[in-house]
């Protein structure tokens, strides 16, 4: 950090034929699918829009973390300021990491784009953070709604226990209850490598009506809805109703028949219907061959790189943080997910939060959108 404050302002833009942006996030170990799909996203904008914009050429430079691994990201986003010369930083696939890095972000002055770490905080950690993905609360508490209009009443929360879960579980549990039902048991399970077996019987000896679920996506969703098979929830009529990163569209082929029926709340469907996810579904298999189904990282890391050439093409390719942050706040994207805008109190996304159910669609399971809650914000802010 010394050596970052001792930094002449001048010295830390890039140089003036590139524009770099770098990208934190894990891109091997167990949540390597993150930074994957993150990638896979800014390759399907770069492909369909070019890697020049004002002039100036987009230069991605990616980072590592392993994650979740707060100290790793703050150390390669000192790198990515102080040697790389950065004009952006992006990426952040988990909370920790992005609170690692906000206070950098703020001293440096860089616009930092979070293009998936979910927990409503992190927007207040620093003045040059926006965030084009979504909140835990956003997309929790309208299940909260959905639940009682469809008499689910009495209910288990299993979340992973950190920043998001922790949100999730909060957000969906108070809006149940204000609407009149009922949280029988909350359950957090620890985030790296939890054994799901005694928390799934502990859900099954409470006999709820259903089990909301907050898990990373990824392994997590997996190893959880193959233990609410084997296990006999299913059976023994307690349903799943649950954030979208359970049935993340990544792995939600590989999960199979065992989801079928899930109920959902989230911002992003691969099976969302217009012209404008049409074009990132083609983008994206072009940019990445055997990539297999974008989710909701990659829509997010596609919208993230069309805020980042908005702002570079507004400013003429001339980065400075707080006019980049000006153009940020009250920004809209048309996003494959719908219409979105960057709120400018808060610089947290306000989006469409769609209900969907996974259904055999062509002999793939997809989720399907069926209703939906329009103008989201986070409810806390």
């Amino acid at each position: 950090m010394a050596a970052l404050a001792a930094l002449p302002v001048q010295a830390q833009s890039g140089a003036q034929d590139t524009i770099k942006v770098g990208v934190i996030a894990p891109f091997s170990g167990p949540f390597a699918d993150y930074g994957k799909q993150m990638q896979g996203g800014i390759k399907a904008w770069m492909a369909s829009h070019g890697d020049t914009v004002a002039g100036r050429k987009i230069e991605v430079i990616y980072k590592d973390t392993t994650g979740p691994s707060p100290d790793i990201a703050k150390r390669l986003a000192q790198e990515l300021v102080v040697r790389d010369k950065v004009d952006f930083l992006a990426g952040f696939g988990l909370t920790p990491e992005a609170l690692a890095v906000a206070p950098l972000a703020q001293q440096a002055k860089k616009p930092m784009i979070v293009m998936n770490a979910a927990t409503s905080v992190i927007t207040t950690k620093s003045d040059y953070i926006a965030r084009v993905s979504m909140t835990l609360p956003q997309v929790s508490a309208p299940m909260g709604d959905w639940a009682m209009k469809n008499k689910i009443g009495k209910v288990v929360t299993l979340v992973a226990d950190y920043g998001p879960g922790i949100d999730a579980e909060k957000a969906f549990s108070e809006r149940l209850q204000k609407n009149g039902g009922k949280v029988v048991e909350a359950i957090r399970v620890p985030l790296r490598n939890p054994e799901f077996a005694p928390f799934i019987q502990r859900i099954k000896d409470a006999k709820p009506d259903a089990v909301f679920v907050f898990v990373p996506a990824g392994e997590q969703s997996i190893a959880f809805m193959k233990g609410y098979r084997e296990r006999g929830l299913q059976d023994a009529g307690i349903r799943v109703i649950a954030t979208g990163d359970l049935t993340d569209d990544h792995v939600l082929p590989i999960m199979g028949d065992a989801t079928l029926g899930v109920i959902t709340t989230f911002h992003y469907s691969a099976a969302h219907k217009s012209p404008a996810n049409d074009a990132f579904l083609k983008s994206f298999a072009a940019a990445n061959p055997g990539g297999g189904r974008p989710n909701f990282m990659a829509v997010a890391a596609y919208d993230g790189m069309n805020a980042i050439y908005q702002v570079s093409q507004k400013l003429g390719g001339r980065i400075d943080g707080d006019k980049a942050m000006a153009v940020l706040k009250g920004l809209k994207l048309d996003s494959p997910r719908g219409p979105l805008t960057i709120d400018p109190a808060t610089r947290d996304v306000v989006q469409t939060v769609y209900v969907r159910k996974v259904e055999n669609v062509g002999g793939q399971p997809y989720n399907v959108e069926f209703d939906q809650f329009a103008n989201q914000k986070d409810p806390g802010k």
